[in-house]
């Protein structure tokens, strides 16, 4: 590959000229992808090791997938929820059969999967548990990343998520992530979730300690309150088991779900919880029109299918393992740290040496695309279809990398 060809100038530039500047893409156009490989404009090839944040975990182009698509498509898309479908109630028994627990409720978006989850906890703590009207609480970590709604991210402790987007709504409290017993001191009479990231994804990639999920659950089952887990990101296989809450055999009271159920083709999300908490919806108090649509259930259930008869769960456990092994056996000084679980690792970059994009940028121009959170942390989360051969080039050429930045 020429790294030293032009860009693609005019895409960008036209982009650039009609597009809200609301994202900061590295400069390459894509064109075309497969499994887990792109190609730009100019016939060039990159390696994907980000997946679209957890949306490709089925690689891109999968023909199971696409030939859901294109069947289901023929034959009806979308006909709101005013009407029954033969596809939505077999994706949802699946999916619920899956994490275990007792209904759902499909949306679109991971951020509405989480909104939905706030109108179901704050509906709970009203007729359930007894909390007086508009005055339920639900606890979040310090760090999150739920989504980009009004009320999402006027409980983010990221500043720039909340400038200039006020006033937000009350009802949040926010507690260190990964300290159960500071959770637990939050908890008052009006409470009624807690809402948290098994893994911290546009934090860093940040891990909890071993046995903070167990504590949660312990906490909330002592003073009755939900424990909501958001697993757009670390759900369906990213980890190496299902749902990261497997991993300490725990089950939460509601799961918020997304991005890979859509199998990299739709936007397609459900919030799955136990019969009390799914019961607090009725009729006219909460809807969507393209939620369950048949078209997204279609490939919704297709995708489930996908990642359990082809083992990729196992896969992202057992890559996901090498590939750590592979970044901490590097040893570069320029890596602070290596954490996350499955095929999702984040390597902390010593600012000191470069940042994080600018070692994007370069390991852009050896054929492998990732990107960069925080500044200070790169991403490697590649579709989890990836073969091994693959992911040790990308290593390689990661390390290439790094020699080439310090020289």
């Amino acid at each position: 590959m020429d790294i030293h060809a032009p860009i693609s100038a005019d895409a960008i530039s036209l982009e650039d000229r009609w597009c809200a500047h609301n994202y900061k893409p590295l400069p390459v156009v894509i064109a075309r992808a497969e499994g887990a490989w792109m190609w730009d404009d100019q016939g060039r090839r990159y390696l994907d090791m980000m997946s679209a944040y957890s949306a490709v975990n089925l690689g891109h182009g999968h023909p199971r997938i696409l030939r859901t698509l294109i069947e289901q498509a023929s034959r009806v898309s979308v006909v709101s929820r005013a009407f029954h479908t033969d596809r939505l109630g077999p994706f949802l028994a699946r999916l619920c059969a899956l994490s275990g627990l007792d209904g759902a409720v499909p949306m679109n978006t991971g951020a509405e999967a989480v909104e939905t989850a706030i109108k179901a906890a704050r509906r709970w703590g009203h007729t359930v548990k007894g909390i007086p009207a508009n005055h339920a609480q639900i606890l979040v970590a310090e760090g999150n990343f739920h989504g980009r709604t009004t009320t999402i991210v006027g409980f983010s402790s990221e500043p720039a998520y909340r400038d200039g987007f006020g006033p937000f709504a009350p009802g949040f409290r926010s507690v260190a992530y990964g300290d159960a017993a500071a959770m637990e001191a939050a908890i008052g009479p009006n409470t009624a979730a807690i809402l948290v990231e098994p893994i911290q994804g546009e934090a860093g990639i940040v891990v909890p300690p071993d046995g903070y999920l167990r504590r949660l659950r312990e906490i909330c089952d002592r003073h009755n309150v939900l424990l909501i887990l958001d697993e757009i990101q670390s759900g369906l296989g990213r980890t190496g088991q299902w749902f990261a809450f497997q991993h300490e055999a725990i089950r939460p009271d509601g799961l918020c779900l997304g991005k890979a159920l859509g199998g990299g083709v739709l936007p397609v999300s459900a919030f799955v919880a136990r019969r009390d908490v799914i019961d607090m919806f009725v009729p006219g108090n909460h809807g969507s029109t393209f939620g369950g649509n048949p078209l997204a259930a279609a490939v919704g259930l297709t995708a489930l299918e996908v990642l359990e008869e082809e083992g990729l769960v196992q896969r992202s456990a057992e890559l996901g393992q090498h590939m750590r092994d592979r970044l901490t056996a590097l040893a570069h000084p320029a890596i602070r740290a290596v954490r996350g679980r499955g095929l999702w690792l984040g390597v902390e970059i010593d600012p000191g040496f470069a940042s994080a994009r600018a070692v994007c940028e370069a390991l852009m121009g050896r054929g492998v695309l990732s990107k960069e959170t925080h500044e200070t942390v790169i991403r490697f989360a590649p579709p989890l279809v990836i073969d091994r051969a693959d992911l040790d080039w990308a290593i390689d050429r990661f390390a290439e990398t790094l020699e080439a930045l310090r020289a």
